[in-house]
């Protein structure tokens, strides 16, 4: 499978649009295993973008994933209402 960069400037430039915003994300873990959690979206990198995790109101752990993870579905992203 190819990916190709105008696809890819498309994903970061949507991810680019919701720094700030709350998410929920499903995250596939390898052998049927999928974690859904959620978080804000906080930074966006070159190749990376990070999603801040929070305990209650603290926060607890950072997670990252680049932007090939979403295009080949091993992130799907959805804003929280």
């Amino acid at each position: 499978m190819t990916i190709k960069k105008d696809a890819m400037s498309l994903v970061k430039k949507n991810i680019q649009g919701i720094i700030g915003s709350k998410v929920k994300f499903e995250s596939d873990r390898g052998r049927n295993k999928t974690t859904v959690e959620e978080g804000v979206i906080e930074s966006v990198y070159p190749s990376i973008f990070t999603i801040q995790m929070y305990e209650g109101k603290l926060p607890s752990r950072k997670i990252s994933f680049s932007y090939t993870d979403v295009l080949t579905r091993s992130v799907q992203i959805t804003l929280c209402k």
